[in-house]
């Protein structure tokens, strides 16, 4: 059974659209007295709606996200013959930590990794703070005044400051009242890394969920903090909008249906879901390599976060080529960079410089051309010298007219000013949603 939306709004009478438009907001985006409650992050909340109640029960099946064996060997073969020819070094990100001991690598790494969201910044320049002045990440100083630690570390203007006081303060408690430095964090977890992720993840309002911990654990192994210890093998690669978008385009990723708005996504059901099947599809990936070529390898999935994350994820794997036409001449080109506005073929040509606008924007593995951007791309070359396209272009078949671009998941907080719990409203009442 077909159900089109569309022609019933589009070609019915003004009371069935009223009626219809009603019915939806009601069944999508509004609750009412006894439609129950779900317990999220140690509290309880009412049900958002009556969907909210459908796609919590139905999501998995609905989604059905499965990994792909043959895909997660054909990326596997690639990573195998990247690290082959460029050694292990291109899955390495090394800060510079301005020469700080480990014990000091460490507290300034664990203080910062739970801040580690939109509009945070590098270690060395958190480094540079804890030279200038180590009292700044004293626990107790920490515990105390958390809005202070925040403010000298620059960071109280940006957003979700409530949730930034919070991960630092309950972060330095549960320092604090077992009389551990950060460092100290290997030794009481026995040396093994998957105890260590184990408390941190547990450690309930820290903001240390599976990413940011994850993230933390390699750069103390990358980092030579932690140069031991068990498991290491077992931490994943960090897992977020990066990771996914390549897992789904290259296939080792896939589900039954496009993935859903965030809009639709109520309390982040299909976001966590694909969170935790991107991290087991790129272990799997880890795993196919591990036993086809045992000596020519890296030590654990996470490992391959660098690479995969910034490199492929956040320059390949984007709309980053830049399609101008000249405003006086007709030329069209392609060029590396959004910000030019000169006509390159007039400036090659006859050395005018005419203005150009930029037509689009698109992935640059879709072209011949993207090789103008890859080429062009510092942090590509740095890492990868001569690389001309994305290594994975064969998987995904991007230069195919039927390629399909999928998108990851995007995700609204369940808690906060513009989360799912500010935005309920009752049937009766109308209204409801977020305010930007």
């Amino acid at each position: 059974m077909s159900f089109d939306i569309k022609s019933i709004l589009e070609h019915s009478d003004i009371q069935e659209q009223k009626r219809t438009l009603k019915n939806i907001n009601q069944y999508f985006y509004t609750n009412y007295k006894g439609i129950g409650k779900i317990k999220v992050f140690e509290q309880e909340f009412e049900y958002f709606s009556d969907f909210h109640k459908f796609w919590e029960k139905n999501h998995k099946k609905i989604l059905n996200p499965t990994i792909h064996e043959e895909k997660c060997e054909s990326v596997a073969d690639v990573l195998h013959d990247l690290f082959v020819k460029y050694g292990k070094n291109i899955f390495l990100e090394l800060y510079d930590t301005l020469d700080l001991t480990k014990e000091e690598i460490c507290k300034v790494r664990l203080f910062t990794a739970n801040q580690d969201f939109r509009g945070s910044r590098n270690f060395s320049e958190f480094a540079e703070i804890y030279r200038s002045d180590p009292s700044v990440f004293d626990i107790k100083f920490i515990l105390e005044e958390p809005q202070t630690f925040l403010a000298k570390l620059q960071l109280q203007g940006l957003s979700q400051s409530d949730k930034r006081l919070r991960y630092a303060q309950i972060t330095a408690e549960f320092l604090y009242s077992n009389g551990l430095e950060p460092f100290d964090l290997f030794s009481y977890a026995n040396e093994d890394y998957l105890e260590i992720r184990k408390l941190l993840t547990e450690l309930k309002g820290s903001g240390f969920g599976n990413k940011k911990t994850d993230m933390f654990l390699r750069d103390m192994r990358q980092l030579n903090v932690w140069p031991q210890g068990k498991n290491y093998d077992k931490i994943d690669v960090a897992s977020d909008v990066n990771t996914i978008r390549v897992a789904l385009r290259t296939g080792i990723l896939k589900t039954d249906i496009p993935l859903i708005s965030s809009f639709l996504d109520i309390f982040c059901y299909q976001y966590v879901l694909l969170d935790k099947m991107n991290a087991k599809a790129w272990r799997r990936v880890w795993e196919i390599w591990k036993d086809k070529y045992p000596t020519e390898t890296i030590e654990s999935p996470c490992q391959m976060d660098y690479l995969i994350y910034k490199i492929i994820g956040k320059e390949l794997c984007k709309e980053k080529l830049s399609f101008f036409k000249c405003d006086s001449e007709g030329h069209t080109f392609f060029w590396h960079s959004s910000r030019n506005s000169t006509c390159q073929v007039c400036y090659e040509e006859k050395r005018e410089r005419k203005r150009a606008s930029l037509i689009f924007k698109d992935l640059p593995c879709k072209y011949q051309e993207g090789e103008i951007y890859v080429s062009r791309n510092r942090r590509i070359q740095e890492k990868l010298p001569e690389l001309r396209e994305c290594p994975f272009t064969k998987i995904c078949n991007s230069k195919d007219p039927n390629f399909v671009k999928l998108q990851p998941p995007k995700s609204i907080s369940i808690l906060g000013r513009t989360g799912w719990t500010t935005a309920m409203t009752r049937k009766e009442e109308g209204g409801g949603g977020l305010m930007s």
